[in-house]
């Protein structure tokens, strides 16, 4: 898998990138601010935030910026690659050119480790940029399984709240600070939370806890209270309490079994 180009671009100024004749790449596009158009199935179409553009080698390609719009600013995170890696990811299945993704840190993250391992003075690792381009591919395969098409604007608050919790699950965190990642009140995110996955904003946060516990307590060294600290769950009073009446057992006793 081979990345020519991989970057955080901002525009302030009118900009085009355009393709008559076809890209001889695939583009991988995340728009992160702004309005730009792009050309898609033979018109131009509003690209907005959250929208993950995809085309492969000889597809048209024709990006607008601040053709249209008052403002001009416009955000983006893109690579541009080939090679047998990108095919193959490419075929798994149907690609539409433009989709919508609820906010996602992760790959946002990745994207970043992308850019920086590129931008090092001998060109970054063949490896370790193949490795990252590959979690980036899969991250984005699974954004795209969970935010379809018809995804609802409910639904979307309801997933930016499941992937907030599960980036911050090791850590202390309150129902307020979930509700105003979305934008919501503490009523109307613990509601909305719970039609959509069955189960409580704590209760999903202490099954991710409990989950790396069991993980912890398998292969590490680590002590009790330290399990408890690391995983958010605090004291070991309250990690022993909801783990014996998850797994109907200690930790100790678990790990003493495992051992």
């Amino acid at each position: 898998m081979h990345v020519h180009f991989c970057e955080l671009s901002r525009h302030e100024a009118p900009f085009r990138h355009y393709y008559p004749n076809g890209l001889d790449a695939y583009i991988v596009r995340l728009q992160l601010e702004g309005v730009c158009q792009a050309l898609v199935d033979g018109a131009m179409k509003e690209i907005r935030p959250g929208d993950l553009m995809l085309f492969q080698p000889g597809d048209m390609y024709d990006l607008r910026i601040g053709y249209s719009e008052a403002t001009q600013l416009s955000s983006d995170l893109y690579f541009l690659g080939n090679g047998e890696g990108m095919q193959e990811w490419w075929e798994r299945r149907e690609r539409a050119k433009v989709a919508n993704l609820a906010e996602n840190n992760r790959l946002k993250s990745l994207w970043q480790q992308i850019i920086l391992e590129k931008r090092r003075l001998d060109g970054g690792s063949p490896e370790m940029i193949t490795a990252l381009v590959w979690s980036l591919l899969l991250q984005i395969d699974r954004a795209m399984d969970e935010a379809p098409e018809n995804l609802s604007p409910l639904a979307f608050h309801a997933l930016r709240m499941r992937q907030y919790i599960e980036e911050h699950a090791a850590e202390a965190f309150t129902l307020k600070e979930v509700a105003r990642h979305t934008g919501l009140s503490v009523s109307r995110a613990v509601h909305l939370f719970k039609q959509h996955f069955g189960v409580s904003i704590i209760g999903y946060a202490q099954q991710l806890r409990l989950g790396r516990a069991v993980s912890l307590l398998e292969h590490s060294p680590l002590s009790l209270e330290q399990i408890a600290a690391e995983t958010g769950l605090g004291s070991y009073a309250y990690f022993h309490r909801l783990f014996r009446e998850r797994y109907g057992i200690s930790p100790g006793a678990y790990r003493r079994r495992r051992s």
